[in-house]
């Protein structure tokens, strides 16, 4: 079970960065090198374990949302500060 879960993690992940790789195909606005893919791979796949860690330890349902929500937050939250996805202020726009 543990496999499966790891599995579809990296599934999940893969399927994820294909997403910029497309759009380097098609557009020159999409330039990532080796080293971002890489980059952005090791962050998702911390993302993903670190919910599957959640989704293991927690019982209540309530308590997963929560705490799932709390690590996607974080992610978005990091993401926003360190390249301004969202333009707000906080990123320097």
């Amino acid at each position: 079970m543990k496999t499966n879960r790891i599995l579809i993690i990296l599934l999940i992940v893969g399927s994820l960065l294909l997403i910029p790789f497309t759009a380097m195909q098609v557009s020159e606005e999409v330039v990532w090198s080796t080293f971002d893919f890489l980059v952005a791979g090791i962050l998702l796949m911390l993302t993903g374990l670190a919910i599957n860690l959640v989704w293991r330890k927690f019982i209540s349902t309530k308590k997963r949302i929560l705490f799932c929500g709390i690590l996607v937050a974080l992610f978005v939250i990091w993401a926003e500060l360190g390249v301004g996805i969202f333009g707000t202020p906080f990123a320097g726009n």
